[in-house]
């Protein structure tokens, strides 16, 4: 396993309806490196968000769809999301406030 640092294990936040939906009950979906696990994710939020208190982390491994284009068939690349709770006394992530 390679070395990651807490800056490379949250790679991007995940836009969508439903992931929005679930910042009133403080619940944050990221994408992040397909090799960390749940304690790597815990540090890296809360290293990165200061203020930030994480109470549970959910990951899900989400595999690579097949893709055609005529006659050749490939795979899209395999990645891996996470679910983040904050605690109710936790200050919100700023990056999510503007959408």
């Amino acid at each position: 396993m390679a070395d990651i640092r807490y800056y490379d294990v949250i790679l991007k936040p995940v836009i969508s309806e439903k992931s929005m939906d679930g910042m009133a009950e403080k619940k944050y979906t990221f994408l992040v490196h397909p090799d960390s696990n749940k304690t790597m994710i815990k540090e890296a939020v809360e290293k990165m968000f200061p203020g930030t208190k994480v109470k549970k982390v959910n990951t899900l491994n989400v595999p690579g769809k097949t893709k055609r284009r005529g006659m050749s068939v490939g795979k899209t690349a395999k990645t891996k999301k996470a679910i983040v709770w904050l605690t109710e006394d936790s200050k919100e992530i700023e990056i999510f406030s503007g959408l």
